[in-house]
């Protein structure tokens, strides 16, 4: 039986693409201003020890099923637009466990979970409403995207072509669309308290867009950042602005419409940022080491936290606790109210390997979650997991290309970090409306506990070795060293041989990636250059 409406909280899920750890303020940047983005973080928990996956697809996987990707067979590389297959069909996904809960769900921007027959795409799979892309990436004005040589338009309003929104920004979009949901909410069910709101905000920011514009936005927001060095990074900084932008503007409608003291924003990274030019963009994971789509903390320790009055009055802090995107389906679905038992043991069809973590997160306790697979792909051959204070990694994604350290570290004296723009944001503001105030002294508290510090003695000085992924695992105390210099590998031979010995267990229960060839009827030239559902064997979606 469902609970009463009146006592579930809404849920707001703002996912970034390709966000970097450092490309948010709260974690100690002082290069792009993101006030709305932290004023949230400050006021809620900042997820210290969050980890997501390494890339677009098998992240959105793990959030929607609450299951490694290798249980669901995405775990190599991500979905392209023409093949033939999409996220398993027997998944049940994050927002029909909330429907089943008597949420309305609704969803904006990427989806990425595939879209080869209908049955495949958001509003086939739980989702009341969809306007948003796809594929993995489009252009933000024209609304294409450019695939394996492919080209065509990837804009939709649930099931239809939305050819009206050509030249509109996709931010822009998705911010209006997200607040519109807010608005016309039903928020007085008769008879059933209020109905509660499930909103999945899915930008394409930061994600770079087509080849021939890799970072897409407005010229006269990117002048706003000429004090940022780099041409792209200073691109980067506008698109990132909009972002901000876009996360105060969904915080105020929620204050607007009096759901904001009932709601609980979640805000996450899909993985770990582009930095230094990977993927044509311009993100920022120092001090941590790699980036997308490589197993280091760089790739897979993700931008993230959890605000709720539900938690914590209103008074901010760094949570500790280990947190991996497996863990919001169980989590949410408790914080909504539901009663399902998890089983994060047994690989049978109910079994998820997300925790639930809401009553930790309420209660500032340890969460039930001791390890984190970060991933295993036998098809590049790389591998990792975290025990505790302890992580292997096995293998590397690019024969040893992107395994380092890349700026910018936003940090000294050219740049300043502003508290006033906090507490004076959008964000900032609706806090302090519904009782919640942010203080200049509590920021300063924050931000500094927030941040990474890889010069830190180790709690056991012991002696080390560089990392070549290419001869030999290596294996590294994330507590001690958080940016992976000192590989223990030779020097704690027994932990190396447990954590190996886990990773074999694990690959035990994966089932085989499920990645297809593509298939030529999926080129949008047959679709009237749009991307289209092609397996459903007719052209009626677009002609």
């Amino acid at each position: 039986m469902a609970p009463t409406r009146s006592e579930q909280p809404h849920i707001i899920f703002i996912l970034a693409d390709d966000l970097g750890w450092n490309d948010v303020g709260f974690h100690g940047s002082d290069q792009i201003p993101t006030p709305n983005i932290d004023a949230l973080a400050y006021g809620g928990l900042i997820l210290d020890r969050y980890y997501v996956t390494a890339l677009c697809t098998p992240s959105r996987s793990s959030l929607m099923t609450g299951k490694y990707p290798i249980h669901t067979g995405m775990q190599h590389s991500v979905l392209y637009g023409a093949e033939p297959r999409g996220l398993p069909l027997t998944e049940f996904l994050l927002p029909e466990y909330l429907r089943d809960l008597g949420y309305a769900t609704h969803a904006v921007g990427k989806w990425h979970l595939g879209f080869y027959k209908d049955e495949h795409t958001p509003t086939h799979r739980g989702f009341d409403s969809h306007l948003g892309f796809w594929t993995g990436h489009h252009d933000y004005f024209d609304h294409t995207a450019v695939e394996k040589g492919w080209w065509g338009l990837d804009m939709r309003r649930n099931m239809d072509v939305a050819w009206d929104l050509h030249g509109k920004y996709s931010t822009d979009i998705f911010t209006d669309a997200a607040v519109q949901v807010i608005r016309n909410h039903n928020t007085n069910v008769t008879g059933n308290g209020n109905q509660p709101l499930f909103l999945y905000i899915a930008h394409a920011a930061m994600h770079s867009g087509n080849p021939y514009n890799p970072l897409p936005v407005h010229d006269d927001v990117v002048k706003k950042f000429e004090n940022v060095k780099g041409y792209n990074r200073r691109k980067f900084a506008a698109m990132l602005h909009k972002l901000d932008e876009s996360v105060g503007m969904v915080t105020d409608a929620l204050r607007e419409k009096g759901m904001l003291r009932d709601s609980i924003i979640v805000f996450s990274t899909d993985n770990g940022g582009p930095a230094a030019g990977f993927n044509l963009n311009a993100a920022s994971n120092w001090p941590l080491r790699g980036v997308k789509n490589t197993l280091w903390e760089g790739g897979v320790r993700g931008a993230g936290f959890i605000w709720s009055p539900l938690l914590n009055n209103g008074v901010g802090r760094v949570s500790r606790q280990v947190f991996h995107i497996t863990d919001w389906l169980p989590t949410l679905y408790t914080a909504a109210k539901g009663t399902k038992q998890w089983n994060n043991t047994n690989r049978d069809p109910i079994a998820v390997d997300g925790h639930d973590s809401w009553q930790a997160l309420v209660e500032n306790t340890p969460t039930s979650r001791t390890e984190i697979l970060h991933n295993i792909d036998d098809l590049y051959g790389n591998a990792a997991l975290t025990v505790g204070d302890w992580k292997v990694l096995k293998g590397t994604t690019y024969q040893g290309a992107w395994d380092s350290w890349y700026g910018p570290s936003g940090r000294g004296k050219k740049h300043t970090y502003d508290a006033n723009l906090v507490v004076e944001s959008k964000a900032g503001k609706a806090l302090e409306s519904i009782g919640s105030p942010l203080s200049k002294e509590l920021i300063t508290r924050l931000r500094e506990d927030a941040q990474v510090d890889c010069d830190a003695e180790p709690t056991a000085p012991q002696a080390s070795a560089p990392c070549d992924l290419l001869k030999s695992p290596c294996l590294f105390n994330i507590r001690d060293d958080p940016c992976e210099k000192r590989n223990l590998a030779a020097f704690c031979p027994q932990m190396l041989e447990e954590l190996l010995q886990r990773l074999a267990e694990y690959n035990a229960t994966a089932v085989p990636p499920s990645n297809l060839p593509i298939d030529p009827m999926g080129n949008p030239k047959l679709w009237q250059y749009t991307w289209s559902s092609f397996g459903n064997g007719h052209f009626s979606k677009v002609l």
